[in-house]
């Protein structure tokens, strides 16, 4: 996932990588319309010509920084859902994983959240459609688990509560920089504690 022909490579994997990394900081901040590739060059300190010798178009280079984030993303949810844990572990190990994914990727994310709408309509970018309707069913399916198993509260609108963690987990994007004061694993301890406790089923108070 995503299931697609890579872009034919050229040049050294270790610039392409550096590269790629580049764009996507420039990417991030001025939004793929707006970047040309004479200002992802100029990033690079190289001319826009040579940018070519590696990537065929800016298209591809997006191309390759969105399936190599979801790649690596489904590798870790599908880890996690091998495991077959209970509801709450796997929603713990899911958004864990997630902010990981933002601490690897922080400006991959934020291109998703801010393309993927119009992208997923162009043919070349058509798997992002297909993450996002597994990512759905994945989360929704756990809470509904959840739910049925007793774990998560009776009448918790589970469609309400997958919108909520989605959008609240990757917003981190925009404000998250690795290497700061609490890193991917403690802010994930931390947002749980805050989610959970909201949707968990509270055990009945003794009289």
């Amino acid at each position: 996932m995503p299931n697609k022909k890579k872009p034919q490579v050229t040049g050294a994997p270790e610039r392409r990588r550096e590269l790629l990394g580049l764009a996507a900081e420039v990417f991030a901040e001025q939004g793929y319309n707006a970047t040309t590739v004479r200002e992802i060059a100029d990033a690079a300190g190289m001319l826009a010509g040579s940018l070519y010798y590696h990537f065929d178009s800016k298209e591809s280079m997006l191309d390759e920084i969105l399936s190599s984030f979801l790649d690596e993303l489904w590798a870790g949810y599908d880890t996690v859902l091998a495991a077959a844990l209970g509801p709450r572990e796997t929603i713990e190990a899911l958004v864990t994983e997630s902010f990981r994914e933002i601490d690897r990727h922080r400006a991959a994310v934020a291109i998703y959240q801010r393309e993927s709408r119009h992208l997923a309509a162009l043919p070349r970018f058509q798997y992002l459609t297909v993450s996002q309707r597994r990512f759905e069913e994945t989360w929704l399916g756990t809470l509904e688990r959840g739910v049925a198993e007793g774990v998560f509260r009776a009448g918790l609108d589970t469609r309400l509560t997958y919108r909520f963690v989605r959008d609240t987990v990757w917003v981190a994007a925009s404000w998250y920089r690795p290497g700061g004061r609490l890193g991917p694993e403690e802010i994930a301890r931390q947002y749980l504690t805050m989610v959970l406790d909201g949707i968990a089923e509270r055990a009945p108070v003794s009289q």
